[in-house]
């Protein structure tokens, strides 16, 4: 069995109807944990990082930071879990399920006083595709993210791990 690999990744999330996406092009490292679950670990560049261009339409998700920041995702064809970490001042979790409702955390830190803030919402999976065997090669997550009654938009995340 397989327990870990350094491979070359690709992950991207698009909303299918507002102007935001994001793609983060790295290294990765994957643990196979049983047959059909995988932890796969990366260190995203710091937004700083990212060239800046004027003619380039991208939308930032997140605060300014200076350091990088690390990114968890636990998959299995069934659920997705990914947890970020990293500048102390921001961090998130989403859990998606195909066909379910799963939540979306968001935690925020207040420079002034240290303090934290969460934030939940709700999310509704779509879909959920795994492929690639025995090692996954091919992500697609679609989901709805939910405010209470109000719907925030269309996502699909797609994660391409080369081999």
């Amino acid at each position: 069995m397989l327990t870990h690999r350094r491979k070359p990744v690709s992950l991207c999330l698009i909303s299918t109807d507002l102007p935001l996406w994001s793609v983060v092009e790295t290294a990765a490292t994957l643990y196979q944990k049983d047959q059909d679950r995988f932890h796969l670990l990366l260190s995203e560049p710091a937004l700083s990082d990212f060239p800046e261009s004027d003619s380039t339409p991208t939308v930032s998700t997140g605060p300014t930071a200076i350091t990088s920041r690390l990114l968890w995702l636990e998959i299995s064809p069934y659920r997705v879990i990914m947890t970020m970490q990293g500048n102390g001042q921001f961090s998130y979790r989403h859990q998606w399920e195909r066909g379910m409702y799963g939540t979306s955390r968001y935690w925020l830190q207040n420079e002034t006083d240290g303090s934290n803030s969460q934030l939940r919402m709700r999310n509704y999976t779509r879909s959920l595709t795994l492929s690639g065997r025995p090692i996954p090669e091919h992500l697609r997550l679609e989901y709805e993210l939910w405010s209470q009654n109000v719907q925030l938009g269309h996502y699909i995340l797609n994660l391409e791990i080369h081999l």
